[in-house]
């Protein structure tokens, strides 16, 4: 049951998101997609553009402009601003797990640990999520490494 839903997700991604290919890398790829706007303001503030340009791989767990978009009012204008810096760059590399995960690689429970170096969480009952942030399409391979997209924002433990 775990991996029809990873793989309905996955071909609803192949559909929905046609702007994510192979060819170009995670960073390209979510620029190219349009919904992830605000992600790439935040990598380009935190200097993290190039460094998710490289070689990889890496595992990103993407949110969308609408998850940015609920965080409450000002707090991403807040990051941005170049004396949160530091605070922006552990925000957006909790995000990203390093080495090429995909969906059936993830199990009920499952620990990784992120690039900031705290652990993220996965559940999969109810359908797959990254510390209770719902994975909205998976498995979007890019050159360097694969994007799932996310529904929020994850938060590093302070």
């Amino acid at each position: 049951m775990i991996r029809r839903t990873f793989l309905a997700l996955t071909t609803v991604a192949a559909f929905a998101m046609p702007a994510f290919s192979q060819d170009k890398d995670i960073v390209d790829s979510a620029v190219a997609a349009g919904s992830f706007n605000t992600l790439a303001a935040a990598l380009t503030a935190a200097g993290l553009v190039e460094t998710l340009k490289g070689e990889g791989p890496f595992t990103v767990f993407a949110p969308t402009d609408a998850a940015f978009a609920a965080l409450p009012a000002g707090t991403v204008e807040e990051l941005l601003k170049p004396e949160n810096k530091d605070k922006l760059v552990a925000v957006l590399t909790y995000h990203v797990v390093a080495g090429k995960v995909m969906s059936t690689d993830l199990t009920e429970g499952m620990t990784a640990p992120t690039v900031q170096g705290s652990d993220i969480t996965i559940t999969l009952e109810g359908g797959p999520k990254v510390n209770g942030a719902v994975i909205s399409a998976a498995d979007i391979v890019a050159s360097n490494g694969v994007i799932h997209v996310i529904d929020s924002v994850i938060l590093p433990p302070m």
